[in-house]
């Protein structure tokens, strides 16, 4: 009796692992399976947000720009930290928005974009302002050639304008992209969102802070090819030298009117009757000449007008805000 009672434990115990390694063996299959599900959705993630990307690399590599030549990798990976915790908190406000309060993502998201519009149209008037300044004579160039040398505290404000003025910006357009990931796995499980919204939100700050560093540190490429005695790479360096000052003042526009395109982009999806006119208006050109330019043109021209629009009524309403307290505060009895 003893030995069948051994007999029928052993067996019960190797039943009860053939049911433990076919349970591990299917979850192992499924787990590969939704590995897959999630590398392929990320993929498609990535792809939609590619033009957000584009802007975001523009505006971060034209913010970053101007500080001290040795600190701008510094610079670049305070603002890579800033944005990779702009989506720690980004990532799991989505998702419980899109769980408890999906109502509230475009009103967010519109928020953001005017926002950015006001940043792009504070930045085009300092800059008209100045220009006025020195055709006025207030600032003349032979004074700013002869201006002493900042110093360390000066600069030391500056990176942290930089850096902080980059974050706040980066942190709206994360939330845009961290959205359009959003919405290409909104009907998937819980766990698939979360982890393809941190795997696009790893590749996106990877990707965007990679290219910015490379773009700041273009001139060391330039000096460091004129030093081999090859003629081709000195002459390579030389146009990379020559070229560098362009092109940051190319991303300088760029990044301006990268402000107004993804704002008014936001702003546009949240008011309705701009985005069906747009529509009819997409609608209307598809039997003109050159119909594909012009279906590419149109919403980025509305986009424009529309940021531009929302950027100045803010602008005007801060400034008068201001105005109002600076009043406030000469009236206050002392």
């Amino acid at each position: 009796m003893a030995a069948t009672g051994l007999l029928m434990l052993i067996d019960d115990i190797t039943t009860l692992l053939d049911d433990i390694a076919l349970m591990a063996k299917t979850a192992a299959r499924q787990s590969t399976g939704m590995a897959d599900d999630v590398v392929t959705m990320t993929k498609v993630a990535t792809q939609k947000t590619a033009g957000v990307l584009g802007d975001d690399l523009a505006l971060n590599a034209e913010q970053v720009s101007g500080v001290h030549s040795d600190r701008e990798l510094s610079v670049v990976w305070a603002v890579a930290k800033g944005s990779l915790i702009n989506k720690v908190i980004l990532v799991p406000a989505a998702l419980l928005i899109s769980v408890f309060l999906p109502a509230a993502i475009t009103p967010l998201l519109m928020a953001g974009g005017a926002f950015l519009c006001y940043e792009g149209v504070e930045k085009i008037v300092h800059s008209w302002q100045k220009m006025q300044a020195r055709r006025a004579g207030k600032v003349p160039e032979k004074a700013l050639a002869a201006a002493p040398a900042p110093s360390a505290q000066s600069l030391q404000a500056l990176e942290k304008s930089k850096v902080s003025g980059a974050v706040r910006t980066d942190f709206i357009l994360s939330a845009e992209i961290i959205a359009i990931a959003l919405g290409t796995v909104s009907s998937e499980p819980l766990i698939e969102q979360a982890a393809v919204l941190s795997l696009v939100a790893v590749l996106v700050t990877v990707a965007v802070y990679g290219l910015v560093a490379l773009i700041v540190r273009l001139d060391d490429v330039g000096i460091a090819l004129m030093a081999r005695a090859s003629a081709a790479a000195k002459a390579l360096g030389r146009g990379i030298l020559q070229a560098t000052p362009w092109l940051m003042r190319a991303l300088s526009i760029v990044g301006t009117a990268a402000m107004f395109l993804v704002g008014g982009s936001l702003l546009v999806h949240g008011m309705p009757f701009i985005e069906h006119g747009l529509e009819t208006a997409l609608a209307a050109v598809a039997g003109w000449p050159a119909a594909g330019l012009w279906r590419f043109l149109l919403p980025q021209l509305v986009h424009v007008l529309v940021g531009a629009l929302v950027g100045c009524v803010v602008l005007a309403v801060v400034g008068l805000v201001g105005r109002m307290r600076g009043g406030s505060a000469q009236a206050a009895p002392h």
